[in-house]
């Protein structure tokens, strides 16, 4: 029988999301990629047991995620949630999103107010769950008015069924739009989840940070680490068959050589701190305290301790952050 680590919560610092009651803790995991019905359920368990043990008590997931096997890492998780996670319930976040496809016909994707409110019952029942403590809206969508979308998840809330309430990939006007309807309504909105690292810095340029912080929410980046580029593993090169996410490809826009050599400089760096260059690059997000928690997404508890060593080393000093500027500028 599994029995949480007594000291789960001596690793991992929590970080409270913009002016709510919600924290996150600085690191959390997301079950994107690799945790589906494809996947083994005993590695799968170890890695998000491990991650509870080392205070890592905010689990990602969203109805389309599984690997095409739309809904298959909500119901993974849901297995854990029911038998070795259950006692512990109450000290989880559990988020999940709905507005990627989830099944055939008009209503499986997108944000209508039916697909949502029938998204979240359904991400419920895969879930085991009577609410989760964080629902988003995943993406933007064109075909509905947003005011629809908002008032959808508004009544998410009322209904119980969700205790806060999140966006993702909505850029700086479409964040703004949005925050001024769920003030307009008391929604209590907290994070809007993006894409955010060392190479992809559009948070900060289009000036969605400075709109978040002055809304009292929090940003949630995911792909911090740019699915593992800003590792050790790619500073003797990156291979033709490496893909990019879509929201980082500008960063091969001079060239995946211009890359290879700001990582290496940035590696250097690392060691300076005592980090490698992932734990420097999961820090360096966290250095605005506007920033709430970063997704790391991995299946390996190696991996994943490895990550966390992050928390050790958050500080930066003016030095630092003048030379990691002057090499990913």
């Amino acid at each position: 029988m599994y029995h949480a680590d007594e000291t789960r919560y001596d690793h991992v610092p929590v970080r409270r999301a913009g002016h709510s009651g919600l924290v996150l803790p600085a690191i959390s995991l997301g079950l994107w990629q690799h945790f589906g019905s494809a996947d083994p359920l005993a590695a799968r368990r170890d890695v998000i047991l491990a991650a509870f043990d080392r205070g890592v008590f905010h689990f990602d997931v969203a109805n389309h995620y599984g690997d095409g096997d739309f809904g298959s890492s909500e119901r993974l998780l849901g297995q854990i949630l029911s038998q070795e996670l259950k006692p512990y319930r109450d000290e989880l976040v559990i988020s999940t999103k709905v507005g990627y496809e989830i099944h055939p016909g008009p209503f499986g994707t997108g944000t209508s107010r039916k697909a949502v409110l029938q998204g979240i019952d359904d991400s419920l029942r895969r879930l085991q769950l009577d609410y989760v403590d964080l629902y988003y809206a995943h993406r933007f969508d064109e075909m509905v008015d947003v005011a629809e979308t908002v008032r959808a998840l508004d009544d998410v809330v009322r209904q119980g069924k969700a205790l806060y309430i999140g966006v993702s990939n909505y850029d700086t006007p479409q964040a703004k739009r949005a925050i001024r309807l769920f003030q307009d309504l008391g929604t209590p909105f907290v994070v809007d989840q993006m894409s955010y690292n060392m190479f992809n810095r559009n948070v900060e340029t289009s000036g969605l940070l400075d709109v978040l912080r002055d809304a009292g929410a929090g940003l949630v980046a995911y792909g911090p680490l740019s699915e593992g580029l800003l590792s050790d593993r790619y500073l003797g090169g990156i291979p033709d068959t490496f893909k990019i996410h879509p929201t980082n490809e500008a960063t091969f826009a001079n060239g995946r050589a211009a890359v290879v050599t700001k990582l290496n400089a940035l590696n250097e760096l690392a060691k300076g701190r005592d980090q490698t260059l992932a734990q420097m690059a999961l820090a360096w997000l966290l250095r605005d305290p506007v920033v709430t928690s970063v997704i790391i997404g991995t299946t390996s508890t190696d991996h994943l301790a490895d990550n966390l060593k992050a928390c050790s080393h958050l500080d930066f000093t003016p030095d630092e952050l003048t030379a990691i500027e002057k090499i990913i500028k």
